[in-house]
C-alpha cells in the first residue's frame, strides 16, 4: 500500500512540475535567433510600428506552388519572417496562396495580376543542367480594416543570378513588410510640395512618382509666382511643407525666389532637386530628318545657390560606356525590326555605397546627365550615384548626331575622366546663400544658418520622368522597348522617405542577409557520383554487414 502511495505521489509531483513549467513558459515566452547575421531578429523600427497594431492585419502571400529550389528559399524565409511578426504581435495573420490552383489558364491569371499592379515574373531556371521557364507571383497583399497595400517581394538587378536575386529579396523582406504595415496603420502627416512656375515637368510626366509617394504623404503643387508681390506670405506658406520637389526646372530663378528657397532651407525644410544645366532632349533626335540635336547651356541662375551648400552642377554632358541602349526601328510594316544600339548619353548609374537610399536597388537610368562637383565645407556629402569609371565629359554647346553615335566605336583611351557624381546627398547645418550679402528684398526673421537639415541634388531631371503611352503615364523606370526595369522609382521613393523619415524605417534596408546556396553547375556535373554515394554505397555496406553477420551466426551455431 505504501508503495502505491509513493507511486501516486510521484505521479502527482511529475504532473505538477509539468503544469508549472507550462505556466512559466507561457509567461516568459522567448525566441532565440541563432543565425550569424540575426536575420530572424526584428529591428527596433519594426517593433515600434508593430506596437501600434491593435486590430488584425491579414497578409495574403502568393508564394505557394511548385517552383525552383532557390525560390523555395524565398518562400521559406518569407514564412519565417511572418512568424516572427506574429510572435511579436498576434494581430499579424498570414496565409500562403497558390494563384495557379484556380481552374484558369496561367496567362489569364498573370494578366489579372498585371492589371492589379502586381507584375508576375518569368524566370529562367537551371536545374540538373536543363533550363526551364517558371512563372512566379512574388507579391503579398496586407489588409487592415478597409485599407490594403501591395508588397513586392522580389528584388532584381540586371545581370543577377537566381541566387543573387533571392539573396537581395530576402535582405529586403523586413523592410518591405514593415513599410507596408506602416502605410496601413499610420495616417499621413507630412506634406510634400511639387514646385511649379519655373518650367518644371508637367503633371503627366511625374504622375507615377506622385502616385508612388501619395500613400505616405500629402501632395500639393506650389508656385513661387507670388514672391514678386508678397514674399513674406509665400515663405510662410512654403514653410508649411516638409519637403519640396523640383522636377527638372528649365526657367531661371530670380534672386527673390532664391532667397525664399534659401530661407525655407534655413527653417528646416528638406529639398529634392532634379535639375540639369544643359538643354538636350532625346526626343529632338527624331523630330528632324538629320536626326541631330543641339545641346546648349541653360543657366538656371542656381550656381551661387548651391555653392555655399557644398555642391556645383557643371554645364557638361556625361558620356559613359556603361549605358542604356537606344532601340531603333529598321524596315517598315510587317518587316519592321527593332534593334538596340549603344547610347552613351544614358548612363546606368550605380554605387557600392550601402546607404539606405541606394542599398540593393537596380541601376538608375540617366539621360544627358551633368557631373556634380563637391566643395569643401562643413556639410557632410554622400555620393549616392555615379557613372562608371569608363566615362568622359563633353562641353557645350555641341551637336549630337544619332547616326554618328550608333555607328562610331568608342575610343577607350578617351574615356578617362573617371566616375562622375550624379546624385549627392547633403546633410548638416547649412549656411545661408545670402550670408554677408545684401538681401534682394526684406524678410522678417532672416536666418543666417540652419539646424541639422538634408538636401539631395540629382543632376538630371529626366530621372523622375515617366514614359507615356496614348496620353497616359506608364511605370517610372520601365523601358518597354527593352523590357527592362531600372531603379529610378525606388531610388526616388527611398530618397523622399529618407529625407522625411522620423521612424528609422529605412535603417532596415541596411540589414545584411546572406544565404548559402548549392552550386547548381557542380550539382549537375556530380549528380551521378553523389547518387551512387547516397544510394548505392549504403546498400553495399548493408549487404557486406549482412554477409558478415550471417557468417558469424553460422560459425557460432555450427559449434
Amino acid at each position: 500500500m505504501k508503495k502505491n502511495n509513493k507511486t501516486y505521489l510521484s505521479l502527482v509531483v511529475v504532473i505538477g512540475v509539468l503544469i508549472a513549467l507550462n505556466i512559466v513558459s507561457a509567461s516568459f515566452f522567448k525566441r532565440i535567433d541563432l543565425t550569424e547575421n540575426k536575420r530572424y531578429t526584428l529591428s527596433e523600427a519594426s517593433k515600434e510600428i508593430l506596437l501600434n497594431v491593435d486590430q488584425p492585419i491579414i497578409v495574403d502571400v502568393f508564394l505557394k506552388g511548385e517552383f525552383p529550389s532557390e525560390f523555395k528559399r524565398l518562400q521559406n524565409e518569407t514564412r519565417y519572417l511572418l512568424e516572427e511578426y506574429e510572435a511579436y504581435n498576434s494581430n499579424i495573420k498570414f496565409n500562403f496562396i497558390n494563384p495557379l490552383e484556380e481552374n484558369r489558364a496561367a496567362q489569364e491569371i498573370a494578366t489579372d495580376f498585371y492589371n492589379a499592379g502586381m507584375t508576375p515574373e518569368n524566370l529562367n531556371v537551371t536545374e540538373n543542367g536543363k533550363v526551364t521557364e517558371s512563372l512566379l507571383f512574388p507579391w503579398a497583399v496586407a489588409n487592415y480594416q478597409d485599407k490594403r497595400v501591395k508588397i513586392h517581394l522580389l528584388k532584381k538587378k540586371i545581370g543577377d543570378s537566381n541566387e543573387d536575386i533571392v539573396n537581395s529579396s530576402v535582405q529586403q523582406l523586413e523592410y518591405a513588410f514593415t513599410d507596408g504595415f506602416n502605410q496601413l496603420i499610420h495616417e499621413r502627416s507630412k506634406k510634400v510640395a511639387i514646385m511649379r512656375g519655373n518650367g518644371e515637368l508637367a503633371d503627366l510626366y511625374i504622375a507615377d512618382f506622385v502616385k508612388s509617394i501619395k500613400d505616405y504623404y500629402y501632395i500639393a503643387p506650389f508656385t513661387l509666382d507670388s514672391v514678386a508681390t508678397n514674399p513674406q506670405k509665400t515663405l510662410e506658406q512654403l514653410n508649411e511643407y516638409d519637403l519640396i520637389v523640383e522636377a527638372k526646372p528649365t526657367e531661371a530663378y530670380t534672386e527673390e525666389e532664391k532667397l525664399v528657397l534659401d530661407q525655407y532651407v534655413m527653417n528646416g525644410g528638406k529639398s529634392l532637386w532634379l535639375l540639369e544645366n544643359v538643354m538636350a532632349e532625346k526626343d529632338s533626335l527624331f523630330t528632324n530628318e538629320e536626326n541631330k540635336l543641339l545641346a546648349f547651356y541653360n543657366d538656371l541662375n542656381l550656381t551661387d545657390f548651391f555653392f555655399p551648400y557644398g555642391a556645383r552642377v557643371n554645364p557638361e554632358i556625361v558620356n559613359d560606356v556603361y549605358s542604356a541602349p537606344i532601340v531603333l526601328a529598321k524596315g517598315s510594316g510587317e518587316n519592321t525590326q527593332f534593334n538596340p544600339y549603344p547610347w552613351f548619353y544614358e548612363p546606368m548609374a550605380t554605387t557600392k555605397n550601402n546607404h539606405p537610399i541606394v542599398n540593393n536597388i537596380e541601376a538608375v537610368k540617366f539621360n544627358f546627365a551633368n557631373p556634380i562637383d563637391t566643395l569643401k565645407n562643413n556639410i557632410n556629402k554622400t555620393i549616392l550615384l555615379q557613372s562608371s569609371t569608363a566615362s568622359k565629359t563633353e562641353g557645350v554647346p555641341t551637336q549630337i548626331s544619332l547616326q554618328e553615335v550608333i555607328q562610331q566605336k568608342p575610343d577607350p583611351s578617351s574615356y578617362n575622366a573617371g566616375a562622375q557624381n550624379l546624385a549627392v546627398l547633403l546633410e548638416g547645418n547649412f549656411t545661408s546663400v545670402y550670408n554677408n550679402r545684401i538681401l534682394p528684398l526684406p524678410l522678417k526673421n532672416y536666418k543666417k544658418s540652419s539646424e541639422a537639415n538634408k538636401m539631395l541634388i540629382v543632376s538630371d531631371g529626366d530621372v523622375i520622368k515617366n514614359p507615356t503611352r496614348n496620353g497616359q503615364p506608364q511605370a517610372l523606370g520601365y523601358d518597354a522597348m527593352t523590357a527592362t526595369t531600372y531603379g529610378n522609382k525606388e531610388f526616388l521613393v527611398n530618397a523622399v522617405n529618407y529625407l522625411l523619415d522620423d521612424k528609422g524605417l529605412l535603417k532596415i534596408r541596411s540589414k545584411e542577409v546572406k544565404l548559402a546556396f548549392l552550386n547548381t553547375n557542380k550539382v549537375a556535373a556530380e549528380r551521378v557520383q553523389w547518387q551512387i554515394i547516397n544510394i548505392v554505397l549504403p546498400l553495399l555496406f548493408l549487404g557486406v554487414f549482412g554477409v558478415i553477420f550471417t557468417w558469424f551466426r553460422k560459425r557460432k551455431y555450427i559449434k
